[in-house]
């Protein structure tokens, strides 16, 4: 890896581990802190990046590290993109420019990456648990390593933290929980917590009487011996369970500390000192500001939750380079948040659900449009599946838009609450295939596979965003039971929309265009591929035909026979993993049909993860790229230029 072309501040320099960090009085944290933000300002606002969460959390970072001994005390980071510090004052500060770049370090904390990274994480909510795993298994081997969890950007909100905290305060574990209270994940938090400890952590009479109570009791303790003290210690702790917002987690069997300043970076060292010596569940609340030190990530959290774009680090304004003709194609994600305010519009039934991705996932519109038939239930993926299930029962449409990877959290709900009881569900795909810059954590490779397995599931995926929206449409009008509609991240083909919508029949394919020498078979958008790779290969005198599936579940029979019956090359091509996906499904449906003489290579996504990097070069890297289609077409063929492909 080339030399970083940044220069960090003169204490970030002397940094290479926490231990160099630790030669550092308390009284320079600050400055530290200031080098680090503004080290992660420069870099994401050149390669852009996850940086709101970590801009709030830097001051909390710096105290960890310089109060805990890190590696050998073990820090798990819940919600990865909170971890930006982390990585760079953990050895990969002349590396941290490719993050989330192709061939360069992950956005997430990862194992493999680093000691210091104890527990891959993305998805939320799994620090506590995984915390607490690694505290019983100190507590088994008899060592003295400490333990802390760092859960926040919402991550609260998720009902697997509950779990955690469930099983952690019914121990005596040693084991440190710190919220990080931003009031805000990706979209601002929703939910009775958010309200509960937003209520009171910000209220001016609420810190006034702590201060006033903690003093008072402070002195009176002091005064005179043992049985005054006791009664006093009493007392305090029946109003400490009475007034603070510690009370859930105290009755949850933690100790709570807070709510404290989670930028006042030498207090909060301090404090992590005195907490490193406390034994048992412990919680620490910090209250933290996302996108701390960037005015714009300030005053617009969501906007600033990331950047994929070059911006001017002061003001914020974009530096990408304009599009030559000032448009640009409409992302899938838009245009399913659109066509549900269409749809919406149209039929009252229809409501939409998303968890905790109203922005991601385009639901924003409606929510913004509908507020009384558009819910975004947090960081819940399976309360989200089960509460659609209770209101298609009641007569409703539900269209649950989560990203494929995060769905899997819920496929239970989905089994059993939805499939079983054959519920009208509409299972909205986002992210579906490679994701890009994100990774294996985010890569939607499975739910084919996932779903297709299900009894009585439709599955679908649309080729281009005409078909995303006829397919919505589809769905609107099937009640047999439940449909997954799979679509990917970013542009869509910027082709003309018709107006109004076409009902699609369930289970049937298309041609989309003809050849004699083999035949793409192709599910979902990755089929776009196919236009570059049947015009380089009709210039070497191949013609290929080209299949669009649009449903692997049901599969379309007679165009199926129609493709056996003519071709005795087959190429399919999906993005998801082959195992139990639309080749699979083609496959099967050939040697139940006794169509075995055809060759029938299946291209996808292969048994192993595939990394970061943006999706095209992704897609040329497992081969299911423009380069790959037409090498695997000629090597099929036999064709002379087979070995030049290669």
């Amino acid at each position: 890896m080339a030399e970083t072309p940044f220069t960090p501040g003169p204490l970030l320099a002397q940094i290479d581990s926490p231990a160099d960090l630790r030669q550092f009085p308390l009284d320079r944290l600050p400055q530290v802190a200031d080098e680090l933000r503004q080290y992660i300002l420069d870099i994401v606002s050149v390669h852009g990046g996850h940086f709101g969460a970590s801009l709030g959390v830097v001051e909390l970072t710096v105290a960890l590290h310089w109060a805990y001994t890190t590696p050998d005390d073990l820090l798990v980071w819940d919600v990865g993109h909170q971890a930006y510090g982390h990585k760079i004052l953990t050895g990969r500060r002349d590396v941290f420019y490719t993050n989330r770049k192709y061939k360069g370090i992950s956005g997430f904390p990862k194992r493999s990456e680093s000691e210091y990274d104890t527990f891959g994480v993305a998805h939320a909510s799994t620090s506590i648990s995984g915390a607490l795993g690694m505290a019983v298994a100190r507590d088994i081997a008899q060592t003295d390593q400490k333990v802390v969890a760092v859960i926040g950007d919402g991550a609260m909100t998720g009902g697997l933290a509950f779990e955690g905290l469930n099983n952690a305060g019914a121990t005596d574990t040693d084991l440190v929980v710190i919220l990080n209270d931003n009031r805000i994940s990706i979209d601002p938090n929703v939910g009775a917590l958010h309200e509960y400890l937003a209520r009171i952590s910000s209220s001016d009479g609420w810190n006034t009487l702590k201060g006033e109570v903690w003093e008072f009791f402070e002195k009176l303790k002091g005064l005179g011996g043992g049985t005054l003290q006791r009664i006093a210690s009493k007392v305090e702790d029946g109003i400490k369970a009475a007034i603070t917002p510690g009370m859930l987690f105290e009755a949850l069997g933690f100790r709570y500390i807070g709510p404290i300043d989670g930028h006042d970076v030498e207090s909060l060292a301090k404090r992590l000192k005195e907490v490193r010596k406390l034994r048992g569940p412990i919680l620490l609340h910090t209250t933290t500001v996302k996108g701390k030190g960037f005015a714009p990530a300030e005053a617009d959290q969501v906007k600033w939750h990331a950047s994929s774009s070059p911006f001017d680090k002061m003001t914020g304004a974009s530096l990408a380079t304009p599009s030559v003709n000032g448009t640009k194609p409409p992302k899938w994600q838009d245009v399913f948040g659109k066509t549900m305010i269409e749809l919406a519009e149209a039929d009252k039934r229809v409501v939409g659900v998303t968890a905790a991705m109203p922005s991601g996932t385009s639901l924003k519109y409606m929510i913004a449009e509908m507020p009384d038939r558009a819910f975004d239930v947090g960081i819940a993926e399976m309360h989200g599946v089960v509460f659609a299930a209770g209101l298609a029962t009641q007569g409703l449409k539900p269209f649950v838009a989560i990203y494929s990877t995060f769905l899997q959290r819920a496929f239970d709900g989905v089994v059993h609450d939805v499939a079983l009881q054959h519920l009208p569900v509409v299972f909205c795909m986002d992210r579906a295939g490679v994701a890009g810059a994100d990774g294996p954590t985010h890569h939607g490779a499975l739910d084919i596979a996932y779903m297709r397995c299900v009894q009585e599931m439709v599955c679908a995926a649309p080729l281009d965003e005409q078909d995303l929206r006829d397919l919505m449409f589809t769905a609107l009008q099937y009640d047999d039971g439940p449909i997954a509609l799979r679509y990917p991240r970013g542009a869509a083909t910027g082709m003309s929309l018709r107006e109004g919508f076409e009902t699609l029949e369930i289970g049937k394919g298309r041609k989309i265009a003809d050849g004699d020498d083999l035949a793409f078979v192709t599910y979902g958008a990755i089929g776009q591929y196919v236009y570059e790779a049947r015009e380089r290969l009709s210039a070497m005198g191949i013609e290929a035909a080209h299949i669009d599936l649009r449903f692997c579940k049901p599969l379309d029979h007679d165009l199926l026979m129609k493709v056996f019956t003519r071709y005795d090359k087959i190429i399919t091509v999906e993005d998801g993993v082959l195992d139990g996906g639309a080749g699979s499904a083609v496959v099967e449906w050939a040697s139940d049909h006794g169509m075995t003489g055809p060759q029938v290579l299946r291209l996808g996504l292969p048994n192993h993860f595939v990394e970061h990097g943006t999706q095209r070069q992704l897609h040329d890297e497992v081969g299911i790229g423009p380069d790959g289609l037409v090498k695997q077409a000629l090597n099929l063929v036999g064709h002379e230029h087979a070995v030049e492909a290669a």
